[in-house]
């Protein structure tokens, strides 16, 4: 029953995937493939907004996502995840088990050669970009 509730209520979200911002040969671009020394860029939309008088002027999608988060805050005691963490979930619940699983190791990796990316310098620092490129490409291609 918990688990059919979980899925009605939260079917439809998906997590927002990441945008890079990628500079090559002096000239700045964006885009949601990985690139060599790319940064993530938030690129959050904002959540509209309510009139004074009451009325809400959200759209429909701001609405679903507002009750997706209070469902998560309401189940987190069951579930022991955050807002973000399911949104995650919903998004990866209909790729096979064996891409859920590299798709986990994977959110492991990116973070850890985020940190070597931000602690090298040089010819190391080289090195850990192409591996969190190659990592992040490896993320991209299996749509995680």
């Amino acid at each position: 029953m918990l688990a059919c509730l979980l899925l009605c209520a939260t079917s439809t979200a998906l997590a927002q995937p990441p945008v890079y911002r990628c500079e090559t040969g002096g000239k700045v671009s964006y885009s949601d493939a990985p690139c060599v020394g790319g940064k993530t860029v938030d690129v959050t939309p904002t959540q509209g907004m309510d009139k004074m008088g009451g009325t809400s002027r959200k759209g429909a999608e701001v609405q679903r996502e507002e009750f997706r988060k209070s469902m998560d805050t309401a189940f987190r005691p069951l579930t022991g995840k955050s807002h973000e963490d399911m949104n995650v979930l919903r998004h990866r619940v209909n790729l096979p088990a064996g891409v859920q699983a590299r798709c986990d190791t994977l959110d492991g990796q990116i973070a850890e050669l985020q940190g070597d990316v931000a602690r090298t310098s040089g010819a190391e620092k080289g090195r850990a970009e192409v591996a969190l490129y190659k990592a992040r490409k490896s993320f991209f291609d299996l749509k995680c």
